[in-house]
């Protein structure tokens, strides 16, 4: 005889697919709720791995300095001032610092700093370029159009204008005379043997055949070269063009 506790009636199959439609809708509605928690962390561990990759890990380590635009430098003086610390990651290397400390060769007018992905910086230099020459100390350096003096040369090269003058001139009258000499016309610059500085509102110009112009200071140089032009037609030892609208000449030219 059967127990009635225990004994339970078969179960239909109509109710066993409604209680598996049942459990479905139920999994449904909790893969619902989980589904955007679980894409969130899933983009947080991207994101973080990401992160991790680019500023911690070696993964995108620098490997090298690519330098270009060198030519008086070499590029080796440049990696060695540019200091960038090789095997720190890539994203983390401060550009303006490395910048900075290229920029510091005296040579170096200006520098651009990138990063080259996956593991390079690139460093393109723009150097100075001379316009004159000037003796300083007994040595001959060159000069750029900034005033700054930059280099060494063995002997003066030529085509270069010479500038001559004293131990306590400043570097604002050097500046201002590199920019007299920029703003000559090439039929002028042509004849100057050399360019004597004194102070900023004290320049003038030595010609080839020993004749003498007052050129004052920078300003108005494009109007003191038309009006010296002019003049130059006219015998003189000297010509003042330091006030281009009241040009003056003085003297004879030597035999």
């Amino acid at each position: 005889m059967r127990s009635p506790t225990t004994d339970q009636p078969p179960v239909d199959r109509t109710t066993i697919r409604s209680r598996k439609r049942f459990a479905r809708r139920q999994w449904a509605r909790r893969w619902l709720t989980w589904k955007p928690v679980l894409a969130l962390v899933l983009v947080l561990l991207v994101v973080v791995g990401g992160l991790w990759a680019v500023f911690f890990s070696s993964l995108l380590a620098v490997q090298g300095v690519d330098v270009t635009g060198a030519t008086t430098v070499r590029a080796g003086q440049v990696r060695d001032a540019a200091a960038v610390p090789t095997g720190e990651p890539l994203a983390r290397v401060d550009l303006d610092a490395v910048r900075r400390r290229v920029e510091a060769l005296a040579v170096v007018k200006s520098a651009d700093v990138t990063r080259e992905w996956p593991d390079q910086v690139k460093i393109t230099v723009e150097e100075r370029v001379p316009v004159a020459v000037v003796e300083i100390g007994g040595r001959i350096r060159g000069m750029d159009e900034d005033g700054v003096v930059f280099r060494d040369y063995a002997t003066a090269p030529p085509g270069l204008p010479h500038v001559r003058t004293s131990a306590d001139t400043r570097s604002d009258a050097l500046q201002e005379a590199a920019r007299v000499i920029s703003a000559l016309p090439s039929d002028i610059a042509g004849i100057v043997d050399h360019v004597e500085v004194e102070t900023v509102d004290q320049i003038k110009l030595v010609l080839r055949d020993g004749r003498e112009v007052v050129w004052g200071s920078a300003d108005e140089s494009a109007q003191k070269a038309e009006v010296l032009s002019a003049l130059l037609q006219h015998p003189a030892r000297t010509y003042d063009v330091s006030v281009p609208g009241q040009p003056t000449t003085a003297g004879t030219p030597a035999p």
